[in-house]
């Protein structure tokens, strides 16, 4: 019998109990795109949406563990597995910043800050 890829023996060993208690769970499918887009607009929604919810240092662990490839977890941007500081709408900056361009601030917990 071969053996399952490393990260499917990861997802199987990681407690995920506490997905259902997930903001992002109540939505359904429909919130899918918007955890996954490169539109800024989507991505502050996503990030807003993880700000209030109860096991949000939870969803961050396990993107770090995971090392996910991309999008929002626990109110934080992934690209290539790494937090992303910023993002930007693609092109030249404008010379006046849209307030529609920023992004909220999810503070990561203390205990995940040196991960």
């Amino acid at each position: 019998m071969l053996a399952a890829p490393e990260h499917e023996q990861n997802d199987e060993l990681e407690d995920r109990s506490w997905w259902a208690q997930a903001s992002c769970a109540t939505g359904g499918a429909g919130l899918t795109a918007m955890f996954f887009s490169d539109e800024l607009q989507d991505i502050a929604a996503a990030k807003r949406l993880c700000a209030e919810c109860p096991v949000m240092a939870e969803c961050l662990e396990g993107a770090m563990a995971r090392r996910e490839p991309w999008g929002v977890w626990g109110g934080q941007l992934f690209l290539n597995g790494h937090i992303l500081a910023s993002k930007r709408r693609r092109g030249r900056p404008p010379k006046v910043a849209r307030p529609e361009d920023h992004l909220p601030e999810v503070p990561i917990p203390a205990h995940l800050r040196s991960a």
